[in-house]
């Protein structure tokens, strides 16, 4: 059950400023020497970072059921036990995988995804990072949004934006950092609640 309400705040919408300000023609260059990503994928990657925080060497992740091996920003493919990457490696990492599999997995399974806005399509990009582009397809989040497309209406986003906070468990547990990060956030990190509600 989320702890409070989403609200707009003006540290997310500073967030979704600094994309919209150096975004050309729908790119920006996340990391330096990085190849450019979609606002979107900045804008997730810049949401999601804060709340994986950056692993070298790998770790065996054992909140996750089952456990899995896990390095740099929550990358779990292709991971070994002792592997070490360096930090143009892991933002090499991040941002491919997310412009190259997580968001073309979410527009084909999202209705008009370019269309929708941009703070709403980050907070899936981060959900989707989190708990899988299956989960993140599958969610409620993603229904209130296909179900207002096949019907030609406006989708109510602020709902969506909720709907995603259902996503706060891990093991099967309720994890207050989960939460933290589906909602508000916390003094230091923007919520994916509070980025989607800033922005819709």
């Amino acid at each position: 059950m989320p702890i409070n309400k989403l609200r707009a705040t003006p540290r997310a919408r500073a967030l979704i400023a600094s994309i919209v300000a150096v975004a050309i023609g729908g790119y920006v260059t996340i990391f330096p020497g990085q190849p450019k990503v979609h606002d979107d994928v900045a804008l997730a990657i810049k949401t999601a970072m804060p709340w994986e925080g950056r692993q070298l060497v790998a770790y065996l992740d054992r909140i996750a059921k089952p456990p899995v091996m896990t390095i740099c920003d929550g990358d779990t493919d292709d991971v070994r036990p002792g592997q070490v990457e360096t930090p143009a490696g892991c933002d090499q990492r991040t941002a491919m995988k997310m412009e190259k599999r997580y968001r073309p997995a979410l527009v084909a399974c999202i209705a008009n995804w370019d269309k929708q806005p941009l703070a709403w399509r980050g907070m899936m990009l981060s959900l989707s990072w989190n708990i899988g582009t299956g989960g993140a397809c599958g969610s409620t989040a993603a229904r209130i949004v296909n179900d207002a497309a096949r019907l030609s209406q406006r989708p109510d986003y602020v709902a969506s934006c909720e709907a995603a906070r259902a996503w706060n468990k891990a093991g099967g547990k309720f994890r207050i950092g989960l939460d933290n990060r589906r909602g508000m956030g916390d003094p230091t990190r923007v919520g994916e609640g509070e980025l989607c509600r800033s922005g819709v």
